[in-house]
């Protein structure tokens, strides 16, 4: 956006009437073929900008090509693929069933495009996370305003870029800049807001939207752990792990933030993921460093925050098993392990969202429970154990946004399940039909066919008073 506030403002404005204007126009004439159009005309040109998707992510936080193509460019196909197999399901009417009170009756939900929508999202996955919403609101008949990050701001220049090639700007359009922008959007009357980010935005975004009664979808972070039991595959566990935390330099809000070990295997175990770490990212500090499989921090903001961590937990008494070296130039923070942590340093404390994992072993799962179930409900939580009793266990006592059971991040591509958080880690739930709800209002409709509904109406007495008690009797058994 060019121009001064008021300038900026305005044409915000502007851009929102031009999106809004066409709500009632696409609620009858943008049907399974038009969005079905949408979806294709973003497929084919996602294809088309993989070059310069690869090349904007390598640019922002050098992000390695391979991790590009599986973590954003398949992750939004394989969206787009699924909406395409399901949208006329997905779009149908649902008949429903009578009940004794409406007998005569006949009922249906109908689900519709809530209107226009804007979806903000964050800088570790700037495609996926701006594209894979976006496949929800064409697919429910939406238009919508994207906002990316600016702390991204080439991957945030390509997604515009998509945009504009693929789909009308009537349709859909992309702003970029700071916070001031995504302010002068908040105060806007969306009928959606989807929201990727930190829980403290999080909140930020949900006062905003309350002022219009805008519907939301907060997908939000928090410290997810992971549990490895004692009858864990540990060899399996320690490789899990290494990847799920270390991908994007663990700029992942689904990434293991810290790992809770039974003792009797906390050796084991920390053996096997130094050997996973070493198999990955390099065997030494010169090889990991000169990795090209391993991201970079986003910002310097970011990566002094992660030193700092670091240094508080080194300097309180924890120590590292691997990793530490760090290169501020080139926003570079090693594979670290730190053992010795405590409940009072910040790497225990606050969410990490970078590549550092405290380990603490543990004698009791219920112990390793508790502390769970005390702290904030987290996006994620990991168990690898092969005994059942224990996975049943764990799965009935604990809440969080999903339960990953000898496996990490795997989940977030699984698009028959839904992915979002609970409590401070998220509010609704995204990806396949659980994206098309997000983004659709269900209309009920009830239609008279033959309902005997006059003698409900006053005058109440004789036997219209004696209809309503029998009805009364009979409901209530």
């Amino acid at each position: 956006m060019d121009g001064g506030p008021q300038t900026q403002e305005a044409q915000l404005r502007k851009m929102f009437r031009r999106l809004s204007m066409g709500n009632a126009e696409r609620r009858t004439h943008f049907g399974y073929s038009e969005r079905r159009a949408a979806l294709l005309a973003l497929r084919k040109t996602l294809r088309e900008f993989e070059g310069p998707i690869i090349a904007a992510l390598a640019q922002d936080f050098g992000k390695p090509e391979t991790e590009v193509r599986l973590t954003e460019i398949m992750a939004v196909q394989a969206e787009i693929s699924h909406a395409l197999r399901h949208l006329k399901r997905w779009m149908r009417p649902r008949k429903v069933a009578s009940t004794l009170v409406s007998f005569g009756t006949r009922a249906r939900i109908v689900p519709q495009p809530k209107g226009t929508a804007l979806i903000i999202s964050p800088w570790n996955y700037p495609v996926t996370l701006a594209l894979g919403p976006l496949v929800s609101a064409l697919a429910a008949g939406c238009s919508a305003v994207i906002k990316p990050s600016e702390l991204a701001p080439a991957s945030a220049a390509v997604v515009a870029q998509i945009v504009a090639e693929a789909l009308p700007e009537d349709l859909v359009s992309v702003c970029e800049g700071g916070v001031e922008v995504s302010e002068l959007l908040l105060d806007l009357p969306f009928d959606h807001i989807f929201f990727t980010g930190s829980p403290r935005v999080g909140k930020i975004v949900m006062q905003a939207a309350a002022k219009n009664l805008t519907s939301v979808t907060l997908e939000l972070g928090g410290k997810s752990p992971v549990i490895v039991g004692a009858g864990a595959d540990i060899k399996r566990a320690a490789k899990m792990t290494a990847w799920g935390k270390f991908a994007n330099a663990g700029q992942t809000c689904i990434a293991p933030d810290h790992v809770f070990v039974a003792k009797s295997v906390e050796t084991q175990f920390l053996a096997e993921l130094k050997a996973a770490i070493a198999k990955m990212y390099g065997r030494d500090e010169a090889a990991q460093a000169a990795s090209r499989d391993f991201a970079r921090i986003i910002n310097p903001s970011h990566f002094e925050r992660l030193s700092g961590l670091i240094a508080q937990a080194e300097a309180a008494g924890a120590r590292k098993l691997t990793g530490g070296a760090s290169d501020a130039q080139s926003r570079y923070i090693a594979p670290t392990v730190l053992m010795g942590t405590d409940s009072q340093m910040g790497v225990e404390r606050d969410e990490i969202f970078g590549p550092v994992l405290p380990v603490i072993p543990y004698d009791r799962l219920d112990g390793v429970l508790a502390r769970i179930e005390a702290g904030p409900r987290p996006l994620a939580l990991y168990l690898f154990e092969r005994d059942r009793a224990v996975i049943d266990q764990v799965s009935r006592s604990s809440i969080s946004g999903a339960l990953g059971v000898n496996l990490t991040l795997v989940h977030f591509l699984h698009l028959n399940l839904p992915f979002g958080g609970i409590g401070n880690s998220g509010l609704g739930a995204a990806h396949g039909i659980w994206g098309f709800n997000a983004f659709s209002y269900e209309k009920s409709v009830l239609e008279n066919r033959f309902a005997p509904i006059a003698p409900l109406m006053p005058p109440y007495r004789g036997a219209r008073k004696r209809l309503v008690r029998v009805m009364a009797r009979v409901l209530g058994r």
